[in-house]
């Protein structure tokens, strides 16, 4: 297998030998819509997680923005009620072309474990699905292992990072970007400095990744190149993992994370705000 991303054809042939995770989220769908989809077809042997519930901490983590990192031990115990243990390899998928899985895969790769996407997605996949809920492996013993700090971006970080000539990129669309509209958060536009570079144009079409190749192009022209210190953020930390998987697969390094990503950036009204095209 590629270390980063599976087809459905190598995943088809060893299921038995990794943990299949749906993690099947839109910011309106809520936990118990998702659940129900995810009953009503899924591949067969995955176990669910929600964005809200299983990948995201709350107020009382302290983290910043609307979905901040869960606590290390809450991580952990996560994993191990889906019966994923420190040795398993995860192999993430959604139904929007991995910018949901996306957020599962850094999680567990920020820790040290392994996990790859599937291309395509749950479209992608030619057997039958199975229904009814999931059906994890016995909980095992799973170590609290902690975020490191080389990979995850605060505001102030962020802003450091713009002086020094870093390359910071949005990864929502467009017009959120150019601030002309924005569905979550209380102020739209972008941080002044940061380049767009929304996730979706990682993808080749019918949710595929676009080749290494494109994508190394796409991301050198938006400024990253082999060694540099990008830092990617989206609305609140979930798709802007999209494009740090993205980048790792064109070759480019391990870009941060700003975890509280938009909805971290304007919870301070005295952080400056741009809007319209590009700087």
């Amino acid at each position: 297998m590629n270390e980063l991303l599976v087809d459905a054809a190598w995943l088809e042939g060893h299921r038995d030998e990794v943990v299949i995770a749906d993690v099947r989220w839109a910011p309106t769908l809520g936990t118990q819509e998702a659940e129900r989809l995810f009953a009503a077809g899924h591949i067969p042997g995955a176990v669910f997680f929600d964005v809200d519930r299983d990948l995201a901490g709350t107020a009382f983590t302290g983290g910043p923005g609307r979905h901040p990192l869960p606590t290390p031990e809450g991580f952990a115990q996560t994993l191990a009620r889906a019966g994923i243990g420190d040795d398993d390899t995860v192999v993430a998928y959604d139904l929007v072309g991995g910018s949901y899985a996306a957020r599962l895969w850094w999680m567990l790769d920020a820790t040290g474990r392994r996990c790859a996407l599937l291309d395509g997605g749950l479209g992608a996949w030619p057997g039958p699905l199975e229904t009814g809920t999931a059906q994890p492996r016995p909980a095992t013993e799973v170590a609290a292992r902690p975020w490191s700090p080389e990979l995850v971006a605060d505001a102030d970080e962020v802003r450091e990072a713009l002086v020094a000539g870093a390359t910071v990129l949005d990864a929502r669309a467009g017009d959120r970007y150019r601030g002309e509209t924005e569905p979550f958060d209380p102020v739209a536009g972008h941080i002044p400095g940061a380049r767009s570079a929304p996730w979706t144009e990682n993808l080749a079409g019918g949710g595929f990744l676009r080749p290494a190749g494109e994508l190394r192009e796409r991301f050198e022209t938006l400024g990253v190149h082999d060694g540099s210190a990008a830092i990617a953020y989206c609305g609140s930390g979930v798709t802007a993992a999209h494009d740090v998987l993205a980048m790792r697969i064109a070759g480019l390094g391990t870009a941060r994370l700003y975890e509280g990503s938009w909805s971290d950036w304007v919870h301070d009204p005295a952080r400056a705000v741009a809007t319209g095209e590009e700087p």
